[in-house]
């Protein structure tokens, strides 16, 4: 059965959580697409580059390399690789024959790129058209909408002293310290940066007067309502 445009914006609308947007969801947009690869992935994932990161890796991460990614990277729109260059050129750039043709667009949130979709085909398929960059677009849009929904779904967070005045970023946060994530994954949950965390941390301490984690989550718990009351 041929997918449509609407089936695949009520297949993101009905996504319960990012693992069904990046398989299911994703595999029915990469068929619309007739893509012969396809993949969603954030910034926060992207591996640090250094000077054991693998040559290719390293070329496909470089902005300077990659006209492509520097084009989603500054303007957070969808592209294909004819739209920046003349056909065959991008060939020379990426030799990779399931990755002739490519194709990518943002994922946004609060006015920050936080992610994109990417699709290849095989360079003997034929280009990324026009029509597929106006389609790309729209999906952009719905999946940014529901993964932002997704990642700010109301937390049950740990109840608060009375005093603490925590605002609902950072019971959010504290909820998240006390299911052990560390900086780097509140961060990504919450898609804000690991520093904007610890800049948090340090004002939920001086608000709590304690001086750790653990300290901070056995005072918020002592606070808590008995159940039997």
């Amino acid at each position: 059965m041929e997918i449509s445009l609407q089936t695949l914006f009520e297949a993101i609308a009905q996504a319960q959580d990012e693992a069904e947007l990046r398989q299911s969801v994703m595999k029915k947009v990469g068929e619309y697409f007739v893509a012969t690869r396809w993949g969603l992935s954030f910034l926060s994932e992207f591996p640090s580059i250094d000077d054991n990161t693998p040559g290719m890796i390293k070329l496909a991460l470089s902005l300077d390399h990659n006209p492509i990614l520097r084009y989603l990277m500054e303007r957070h729109a969808p592209v294909h690789e004819e739209v920046l260059l003349p056909p065959g050129v991008w060939q020379t750039i990426c030799p990779r024959a399931d990755h002739g043709h490519v194709m990518i667009g943002p994922i946004v949130f609060n006015a920050l790129l936080v992610g994109g979709i990417a699709f290849t085909r095989h360079r003997d398929c034929s280009a990324f058209n026009q029509q597929n960059l106006l389609d790309l677009s729209a999906v952009c849009l719905h999946l940014s909408t529901r993964l932002a929904t997704l990642r700010l779904q109301p937390i049950v967070a740990l109840p608060t002293l009375n005093d603490a005045r925590l605002t609902p970023r950072e019971a959010q946060i504290a909820e998240l310290v006390a299911q052990g994530l560390t900086g780097a994954e509140i961060g990504a949950a919450l898609w804000i940066t690991e520093n904007t965390v610890k800049q948090a941390l340090k004002r939920m301490f001086r608000k709590l007067k304690v001086s750790s984690r653990a300290e901070m989550i056995a005072k918020l718990s002592r606070s808590r309502p008995s159940r039997l009351s």
